[in-house]
This record gives structure tokens, C-alpha cells and sequence, in this order.
């Protein structure tokens, strides 16, 4: 099996023979989903349409809009869903969390989509305010975790319910067995599908997903992929939450802070040959961390096959 460690050390590595075969005629391309983000700016405003336009004619099969550290981003995400549902095909997926909100603020919320036409909603327990990966207080009024949060809107219509996925242990949680005992309770709540945290151990992540199976798990589990051209800013994403970023990453982007063209390349690269990899083991879906920007999304989907959809 490939190793994707090579990239770090093999020029003459035959990484694209599985890309290659990925993206070849007659191969079903994989179910592809995207993440965005609710804009602060109108300039950011304008960035995200952009993206959303570019990448919305590959027909993903949902894309989600976050919702920021402690529900700062209510409003925006809101407001970012309903225009998607007003002026695209899209289907949205509005991420709702439990920090700092009364159980009936929730289920107004939860209501209003449903009204709205939304029919997915990914459940998550959420972030501090300002402290992403901090300790986390419910409040005593509110859902104490995504477990209840997606009972709760469960209760409330048909909806598809989404729910995080830590290939690497949860920083709160003691075990990997204690994961997948919290994943099999959220989906006996409702959850119907899981979306994993980005990360670049394959093999870590294929004995996780063993385990996961192994312990009974059926619902459709989405590899979370996030096509990196900023390592020093993935350190500063992946510390809070607990990722360990591999040495062979590390040094695939060392000396190469002023060139910007030769990151991308790279990023590309590498998450084209993991999501091909993983393609080989038999995965089908996956979610793609945008940040808010589609041209390097949009060239990972057509090296894996994917294609505009007509209108």
C-alpha cells in the first residue's frame, strides 16, 4: 500500500498512479461535500460567493455553514444558509452548536430552518467563546452535548443529522473506545451520517474506521480533507484540537514561505493521493474544509473524477 510519507523523501514516488486511477473513465467518482464559512466582511462576502459559485456546479451532495466559537456566528450562518437555499442548488447543511444557548433558543432555531426548508443540520457540541479547544461548561439550561443536541432536533422533523468524528481522539475524551461509545449514542439520538476531523494519517485513520465498523456503526462516515498551502497556519488549527501533524508534512512545506505557487502544487498533491488511497480501501464520501476558497477544491474533485453537473 502507498504511503504517503514518501512524498517527503521520493521525487521518482509514483504517487499519481492512484490518483490516476481514481479519475479514470468508467470509475464512479466519489461523494464530495463541502465546508464554508459565514463571512465577517463584504469583502469576505464577495470571496465566498465566488466560491460558492465555482464549486456548486460539481453537485456535491451537501455542502455545511459553520457556526463560529460559541454561537458568534449565529445570525451569519443564518443568513448564508438562507441565501443558498434562495439562489442556488446547493443542498445547505447549517452546523447549530449548544455553547452559551437555552434549550428554547435552540429549538426556536431548529424550528425556524426546518420552516425555512433546511433539512440537514450537522449537531455539534461547539467551542468556548474565543477559546476553540478550551474547557467546556453547558449551561444548565441548555443541551449538554451533541448527543441531546441531536435528539432534540430529531424530535423536531426528518431531518438528515450530521455529527463530528475525531480520527484521533477527542482532546476531552480518555480513549478511542470512548469515542465510538459516544458516536453509537448520537446515532441512537438521530444521527445519520458522521463527518470526520481533517487529518493526514491514512493509517491511523483506517484502523480507527475499523474499530468504528467493527463496533457496529453503519451510518455513512465523510473523510474531513483539508487541502493545506499554509503549514504554520495548520499548526495553529491543529493544536487546539488535538491532530498530530506528521513529519513528512512538515517537511514537504519547509523553505517555502515565499512561494505561494509551489505550496499549492503540493497541497494539491497531497490530498488528491489521500483521497485516492482511500478510495482504494473502499471510501466513498468526502468533506473538503474550503476555507472559503474553491480553486484548489475545484482541482482535487476533477483529478478524482468529479464533473460539472448541467444546470
Amino acid at each position: 500500500m502507498n504511503d504517503l510519507s514518501a512524498f517527503a523523501t521520493t521525487p521518482t514516488h509514483s504517487a499519481l498512479g492512484p490518483v490516476a486511477r481514481a479519475g479514470r473513465p468508467g470509475r464512479r467518482p466519489p461523494r464530495i461535500s463541502f465546508e464554508f464559512s459565514p463571512p465577517k466582511t463584504p469583502e469576505a462576502e464577495e470571496s465566498l460567493w465566488q466560491a460558492i459559485r465555482r464549486l456548486e456546479p460539481l453537485d456535491p451532495e451537501f455542502v455545511s455553514v459553520t457556526y463560529g466559537a460559541g454561537g458568534s456566528t449565529r445570525e451569519r450562518t443564518h443568513r448564508t444558509v438562507m441565501r443558498m437555499l434562495d439562489e442556488t442548488r446547493l443542498r445547505p447543511a447549517a452546523h447549530l452548536t449548544c455553547v452559551d444557548a437555552c434549550r428554547d433558543d435552540v429549538d426556536r432555531v431548529i424550528e425556524d430552518y426546518w420552516n425555512a426548508g433546511v433539512r440537514h443540520i450537522v449537531a455539534l457540541r461547539g467551542d468556548p467563546p474565543g477559546q476553540i479547544g478550551g474547557s467546556y461548561q453547558p449551561r444548565a439550561d441548555g443541551y449538554a452535548n451533541a448527543t441531546e443536541l441531536a435528539q432534540a432536533i430529531a424530535a423536531k422533523g426528518a431531518f438528515e443529522i450530521s455529527v463530528g468524528l475525531y480520527p484521533q481522539v477527542h482532546p476531552e475524551s480518555p480513549s478511542v473506545a470512548h469515542d465510538i461509545d459516544v458516536l453509537k449514542a448520537k446515532v441512537d439520538a438521530g444521527a445519520t451520517r458522521a463527518i470526520t476531523q481533517f487529518f493526514f494519517d491514512i493509517d491511523g485513520f483506517l484502523r480507527f474506521m475499523d474499530q468504528v465498523r467493527k463496533a457496529g456503526v453503519t451510518i455513512p462516515i465523510c473523510a474531513g480533507i483539508m487541502p493545506v498551502t499554509n503549514f504554520k497556519g495548520l499548526m495553529r488549527m491543529s493544536a487546539p484540537c488535538g491532530i498530530v501533524l506528521p513529519d513528512w508534512l512538515g517537511n514537504l512545506f519547509e523553505g517555502l514561505d515565499k512561494d505561494p505557487d509551489t505550496r499549492r502544487l503540493i497541497a494539491g498533491s497531497v490530498s488528491a493521493e489521500m483521497c485516492a488511497r482511500l478510495e482504494e480501501e473502499g471510501f466513498e464520501d468526502f468533506h473538503f474544509y474550503t476555507l472559503n476558497r474553491a480553486d484548489l477544491v475545484y482541482a482535487i474533485c476533477r483529478v478524482l473524477g468529479v464533473r460539472e453537473q448541467a444546470s
